[in-house]
């Protein structure tokens, strides 16, 4: 559905607050907000935003009077994008990779101090969440959606893996989802995001300026009050169990020839996102999946930036980053044909 011209929830401007790097921070009445604010990339992350949000939350750890935290969008469309990967392109191709690895590690380190934070943090999923995004919010305590909320990791379709955490929050969602979601990259909406575990609440985006306000003289409790299931005509049909029980149980080599015998639109379309996703992401995404099950954050990040470094200067993610942010509409020519040929290439490493 469209959004609307103007966002439900006006951003507080200047002095009121802190404005930098497309970041404004102020806190009333106990409540610490964030507010991202960078339109033209849908609130796309860089170092700067991340190093203002970071200190932020650093600050307001050890402030009495900051009871609770809050991080939203200025804008109707996005609550982020994800982070500026075509930023990261660029440094890459300048041969600044030092300074692309110092973005990951700091991204990482803020992942890291929202899933460990001592105060409620609370995420306004409005709109697009996407990547970076979702390292954002799904680390907090609350994550709330609304009507409008689309949620997504979508790093395969750009040679690249679901990180900021990833390999631990996604397998440890309802039963096959996370595999789903960080293989094909499929978006999903407030209701597959509350049936997934993504989400913990859903307000209407009519409601949020509301919902803001209560936030910050009631804390947290304020959002059991404001819950409601999502409406029928804003949420699209529940993804069906079997489909999901095929991410759940199936190798990775096999998965597509089992999903073209689904009988299920979903499968089809899933089918045709892995047959467009870099087989070495879909080898790679698959491994951190399976790693990450049983291992702490710290561990799963740790191991995410490691990868990361290998990736980023990988011909996939130049390829992938220009075919769908530099020059659009392009098919991205991948160095694997499919994923066995991927995987055995990943074995030599």
């Amino acid at each position: 559905m469209p959004a609307p011209d103007a966002p439900s929830v006006p951003a507080p401007t200047p002095p009121d607050g802190l404005a930098q790097e497309h970041v404004l921070v102020q806190s009333r009445h106990g409540l610490g907000e964030i507010v991202l604010d960078r339109p033209h990339a849908l609130n796309a992350l860089t170092p700067g935003m991340v190093t203002t949000i970071t200190r932020a939350l650093r600050t307001w750890a050890d402030e009495d009077a900051i009871h609770t935290v809050l991080i939203r969008s200025a804008l109707p469309r996005a609550f982020c994008a994800g982070g500026d990967v075509r930023l990261m392109r660029e440094w890459v191709r300048e041969g600044r990779l030092d300074e692309v690895m110092e973005f990951f590690a700091t991204e990482y380190e803020l992942n890291e101090l929202i899933a460990s934070y001592s105060k409620p943090y609370v995420a306004l999923l409005d709109g697009v969440a996407m990547g970076g995004g979702l390292g954002l919010s799904v680390h907090g305590s609350h994550r709330v959606v609304t009507q409008h909320s689309l949620l997504a990791m979508p790093e395969t379709a750009i040679g690249f893996f679901p990180d900021v955490g990833a390999s631990h929050f996604l397998p440890r969602l309802a039963p096959g989802w996370g595999r789903y979601l960080g293989l094909t990259g499929a978006r999903t909406d407030a209701a597959g995001a509350l049936d997934s575990g993504l989400a913990t609440h859903h307000v209407p985006r009519e409601r949020l300026g509301d919902l803001v306000e209560a936030l910050a003289h009631e804390g947290v409790s304020a959002l059991d009050a404001a819950h409601t299931p999502p409406a029928p005509a804003h949420a699209s049909p529940t993804v069906d169990p079997a489909l999901l029980r095929v991410f759940g149980t199936t190798p990775l080599e096999e998965l597509g020839n089992v999903l073209a015998h689904l009988p299920n639109p979903a499968a089809a379309t899933a089918l045709t996102a892995l047959r467009a996703a870099s087989p070495a992401s879909l080898v790679i995404t698959d491994r951190l999946l399976r790693q990450g099950t049983g291992d702490t954050l710290h561990a799963c990040l740790q191991r995410e930036l490691a990868t990361a470094r290998a990736m980023v200067p990988d011909s996939d993610f130049d390829e992938g980053v220009r075919c769908a942010l530099v020059e659009r509409g392009t098919r991205p020519r991948w160095r694997d044909r499919d994923v066995r040929q991927a995987a055995v290439k990943e074995d030599v490493r």
